[in-house]
């Protein structure tokens, strides 16, 4: 009976090579030249810093192209509260790993929702799907694919 697990896991190596990309991009924008931006990794967060909450706001999205490009899904980002001491503006992007309890109920009573012939259960961070015909399974990330649960999914294990 083939089945497969649904996951939510990201390379952290990728992001740390994206943060790089981003600390080199940053140097070689001229609206960030004379500041004190920077982006530090401390695995598995990134701390940006910036002159203003707005350099934050662009240094942010200049994170998320970078982990775009590395194939790093940008849903899996999370960022923090702006903090500010003086003049220096600090927030850190934190990455999601794994399916909380609320996001995996919902991923099985969507998956049910859908009427197909596949059975769905909770095993600790991940979702276990099992189903007689691989087209179920495959229906099934179609569907996920196309729902936003604000959250990255893989897929894994697929075994027929």
């Amino acid at each position: 009976m083939p089945s497969m697990d649904i996951v939510s896991e990201i390379n952290l190596e990728e992001v740390k090579n994206a943060t790089e990309n981003a600390v080199r991009e940053l140097a070689t924008r001229f609206d960030f030249r004379g500041t004190n931006a920077s982006f530090e990794w401390k695995s598995p967060a990134v701390t940006m810093k910036g002159d203003s909450d707005a350099q934050l706001k662009q240094m942010a999205e200049m994170l998320r192209g970078q982990l775009v490009k590395r194939k790093v899904d940008a849903k899996a980002l999370t960022l923090g509260s702006v903090e500010s001491s003086g003049r220096n503006f600090n927030q850190v992007a934190t990455f999601k790993e794994g399916i909380e309890q609320p996001v995996a109920k919902k991923v099985v009573k969507l998956i049910k929702d859908s009427k197909l012939k596949v059975q769905a259960s909770i095993q600790g961070e991940q979702v276990r799907v099992t189903g007689k015909k691989r087209d179920d399974l495959q229906a099934v990330m179609q569907l996920l694919r196309e729902t936003d649960l604000e959250q990255s999914f893989q897929f894994n294990n697929f075994k027929d």
